[in-house]
């Protein structure tokens, strides 16, 4: 596994579990965050950005299906719940709230790796298969590398800027309604904050379109959102 690109988020309550695995985890190389709580977890989520959550479902503010359906609404990274609920219908009301898999506590740390490492495979695998390099335009984005270039020039943008892009891109041209973007790019706690998609969306437009005043690719879609047109 690739430590630099293999972020894991274990949300658990348990400190001594937690040691145990990140122990466990940091063996195979990856990167791990903590968070004891839903509120604490979804922080850590929207900064950190990680390909996988491993969570426990009994949290000291919240049921952790509530973290599932919060995370669900602006990501796609698998989620693994570990918890000792062993009763049919918690683990069908966790999977679809939005999980991947459920273990049950005691669970075997073998079993537990093998499934880290192929969720992890699959989520390397999806985002090969949508590509790293987007172009619209006279421009093109290297997902991989964070950069863009217009007509052949590099252009700067910021990390803001460039989450807000590739959000759309990602979107591949649907229409990203504000509270998608807002969760996606700046995480909980801004979904109300529309000004910031109008004031980011109006500094990619002088960056990217020919014509800001009249964009061709980065499209308003009134009281609704935005989308990315003529992406190829």
């Amino acid at each position: 596994m690739n430590a630099l690109s293999d972020r894991v988020l274990l949300v658990e309550d348990d400190a001594s579990i937690r040691r145990f695995l990140r122990a466990a985890l940091e063996d195979e190389g990856l990167q791990v965050s903590e968070a004891d709580s839903v509120r604490r977890g979804l922080i850590e989520a929207a900064s950190r950005q990680p390909q996988l959550v491993i969570l426990d479902l009994g949290l000291p503010d919240a049921d952790g299906k509530q973290f599932i359906v919060e995370l669900r609404s602006w990501s796609e990274a698998p989620v693994i719940v570990l918890s000792a609920r062993d009763r049919e219908h918690e683990k069908v009301a966790a999977l679809d709230a939005g999980a991947d898999d459920y273990l049950t506590k005691p669970f075997g740390v073998p079993e537990l790796m093998a499934r880290v490492r192929a969720h992890l495979r699959r989520g390397r695998g999806a985002a090969t298969s949508h590509g790293q390099v987007a172009s619209f335009g006279a421009v093109q984005v290297d997902l991989a590398r964070h950069e863009v270039t217009r007509s052949g020039e590099p252009v700067h943008l910021t990390p803001t800027e460039f989450r807000l892009l590739a959000a759309l891109i990602r979107g591949n041209g649907r229409v990203l309604t504000h509270r998608q973007l807002l969760l996606e790019v700046w995480g909980p706690g801004y979904a109300d904050r529309a000004h910031y998609l109008r004031i980011y969306m109006a500094q990619l437009r002088q960056k990217l379109e020919s014509d800001p005043a009249l964009p061709l690719h980065l499209i308003t879609e009134l009281q609704v959102g935005y989308r990315l047109a003529g992406l190829n």
